[in-house]
């Protein structure tokens, strides 16, 4: 259904309905703010950032030929936006990964406590904290398998990268994000409070 929508949304956009365009933009705003927010660290950027994607989104509009979803190609275009942003500022794609350790650590799923609410407060936001600070493609696929449900095969095109590194940075970011949450929260500590 939802590419039914989008075709007769691209086809209105591309007639000049400028409406239907101010809808495609409306549908696939929160996919691209989750892109650039993870990628791009400078608050005041941002927002210019998410407006030059659609503007971009706008000018090749008449080159997309649902090959792909529509969702998938405008993450597309975010994902390069951001990169070409990054690099000329000479921000590093890649940090370096070894650096994040990579010890393996089961995670205790979520423990109800009295006062749980204020807990998961504490919890969410260190485990957005711990998301911003992993590495730009870790923090990227993270965001993109998990909050936006893309397929590996989706985000190897969005990204540029074959399926199994799609799969490794995944794996890699959620052994990290296991690590430091151990860490802070000792899985002992958890089970003893749920007692």
């Amino acid at each position: 259904m939802k590419a039914i929508s989008d075709r007769f949304l691209v086809r209105h956009s591309l007639a000049g309905d400028s409406a239907a365009f101010e809808k495609l933009v409306k549908s696939h705003e929160r996919l691209v703010a989750h892109i650039v927010f993870r990628m791009i660290r400078t608050e005041r950027d941002r927002e210019d950032i998410c407006q030059d994607i659609f503007i971009k989104v706008y000018r090749n509009l008449s080159s997309f030929k649902f090959k792909c979803r529509l969702s998938t190609w405008i993450a597309t275009i975010a994902f390069n936006t951001c990169r070409n942003h990054l690099e000329k500022r000479r921000m590093p794609l890649h940090e370096d990964i070894k650096q994040a350790g990579e010890s393996v650590v089961d995670v205790k799923s979520e423990i109800e406590k009295p006062d749980a609410l204020v807990e998961r407060n504490d919890t969410a936001e260190h485990v957005r904290k711990q998301i911003e600070s992993l590495p730009l493609h870790y923090r990227t696929v993270l965001t993109l398998y998990h909050l936006e449900d893309m397929s590996y095969r989706e985000i190897g095109q969005i990204m540029d990268m074959p399926e199994g590194t799609v799969k490794s940075y995944l794996f890699r970011a959620r052994r990290i994000l296991r690590d430091r949450l151990n860490a802070r929260y000792k899985p002992e500590e958890l089970w003893k409070e749920a007692i």
